[in-house]
């Protein structure tokens, strides 16, 4: 059994999870989720850990709630995690446009920098936003 195959088997085994692809030249995983899953970034980050590795940045598309106002944050569709939004250091004004959807549900692009201590609270880097 290779590294790859431990790792994919592992990422596969979450309820949510439509593929996984593991290339360990690239030092990528790409996990990607159902439409509706409950899936914990902090789980996954985990499950990385666990077999061996180290979790680095995390592009991702996340669905959820803005709350807050001058302090926006993303309460995430279906967990109850909520991450706190910072602007990307080339999409300053990306938290400013989702501040305009507060109360609403939005789709944000981003991404999201692991910590040594996981249970950490991990910003997400804002650098785009659908309604």
């Amino acid at each position: 059994m290779t590294c790859a195959y431990a790792v994919r088997g592992a990422l596969q085994k979450f309820s949510g999870v439509e593929k996984v692809d593991v290339s360990l030249n690239k030092g990528l995983a790409t996990v990607t989720l159902k439409p509706g899953n409950a899936v914990r970034l902090s789980d996954v980050w985990e499950t990385v850990r666990k077999n061996g590795f180290t979790p680095k940045e995390t592009k991702v598309v996340i669905r959820g709630d803005v709350v807050g106002g001058t302090n926006s944050e993303l309460k995430v569709t279906g967990t109850n995690e909520t991450y706190r939004l910072l602007p990307a250091p080339k999409a300053q004004t990306a938290v400013d446009e989702v501040r305009r959807y507060v109360g609403k549900t939005v789709t944000v692009e981003g991404t999201l920098h692991p910590t040594k201590d996981s249970k950490a609270a991990v910003p997400l880097t804002v650098t785009g936003v659908k309604n």
